[in-house]
């Protein structure tokens, strides 16, 4: 299972610290850790719709991490921002683009 990460100080760590990588409907920022479990957080802005909106993406991005998470290097911290293309996507959509990002910052196994 994975961690999450919670305080916005936690969230500005990753943005400062990070490297970012994106696509045409997400934007991701990872930087490394020791050891453990990866830690995910999320980031939908009011850019990209209503609260209903928002939180569908949301639940889309989290099952997508959550299928894909075993086939990730460990030791992580992650930020996934929802660009505003992302706002209406099917689940396959945002699956590639979440698979399509951590190739590209070199964390599948």
């Amino acid at each position: 299972m994975f961690g999450k990460l919670g305080k916005n100080s936690e969230f500005q760590k990753v943005y400062k610290d990070g490297k970012s990588k994106a696509n045409k409907y997400l934007v991701m920022v990872l930087v490394k850790r020791e050891d453990g479990p990866n830690r995910y957080g999320f980031s939908v802005s009011r850019k990209v719709g209503n609260s209903v909106v928002r939180h569908r993406v949301t639940r889309l991005l989290r099952e997508s991490v959550r299928k894909n998470d075993a086939r990730l290097k460990e030791g992580c911290n992650i930020v996934i921002i929802a660009r505003n293309a992302a706002k209406g996507r099917s689940f396959q959509e945002i699956d590639s683009a979440v698979c399509h990002l951590c190739k590209l910052h070199g964390i599948l196994k």
